[in-house]
């Protein structure tokens, strides 16, 4: 089975050779896009209770993120109480839904793509999003993002380190709205690694990322 997100060779930055798509585990059923969409952006993030999310003013100036009723990523954080490490986590949570809306929307040019990424990791996604236009697939279900780990360096640098779970996350065929169940495996559990950096208009862009799928460290 393949995955649904990025394969990365350890330390390495996303290639087109690392990208296979298809996706893990779960219940059948699927519905199409058309009329049924939702938007998106930091308060879609699923915190603890003692840590809401924050609402639209937050994020004012930003790119609206839309994604489809049928399609999830769930963020699983804690806010850490440092202003800048939040910063750091609301913006990378807001560039892997980027990334998604462009699977969604079947372009490469969708503003928030390159609003929230750049140099080496803006090229990999431009590379995977085009991987799902040229095989006329999306995706349906949810993908869980937890564990969470920031760290600073200066003033304008950080690493994002965190897990996913796409269990419930499914390929869907465009053409004939088939969605390919596959069952989970140890793959369906990666750990991530993003280096961002803080752009001039104070947003933090992923410069580059890294993956290790299967990795023990994410999986139940």
């Amino acid at each position: 089975m393949n995955p649904r997100r990025p394969a990365l060779l350890a330390a390495v930055a996303l290639t087109a050779a690392a990208l296979t798509l298809s996706a893990c585990g779960g219940d059948d059923g699927s519905s199409t896009r058309e009329g049924n969409e939702k938007t998106v952006g930091a308060d879609a993030t699923r915190t603890k209770p003692s840590s809401p999310s924050p609402g639209p003013s937050d994020i004012a100036g930003r790119p609206e993120i839309t994604l489809p009723s049928d399609a999830e990523n769930v963020f699983e954080y804690e806010r850490t109480g440092n202003a800048t490490k939040d910063a750091v986590l609301q913006d990378s949570t807001l560039g892997v839904n980027a990334v998604d809306e462009a699977i969604f929307e079947g372009s490469t040019s969708t503003e928030a793509l390159g609003f929230y990424n750049t140099d080496e990791a803006l090229e990999a996604y431009l590379t995977y999003v085009q991987k799902y236009i040229d095989d006329n697939e999306t995706w349906v279900g949810e993908t869980r993002y937890f564990d969470y780990q920031v760290t600073l360096s200066g003033e304008s640098g950080a690493n994002v380190r965190y897990c996913s779970d796409e269990s419930q996350s499914y390929i869907k065929e465009l053409g004939t709205g088939k969605v390919d169940r596959n069952p989970a495996t140890a793959d369906s559990y990666v750990l991530y690694s993003t280096s961002l950096a803080k752009n001039a208009e104070g947003v933090w862009q992923a410069t580059d990322v890294t993956s290790d799928r299967g990795s023990e460290t994410c999986q139940p």
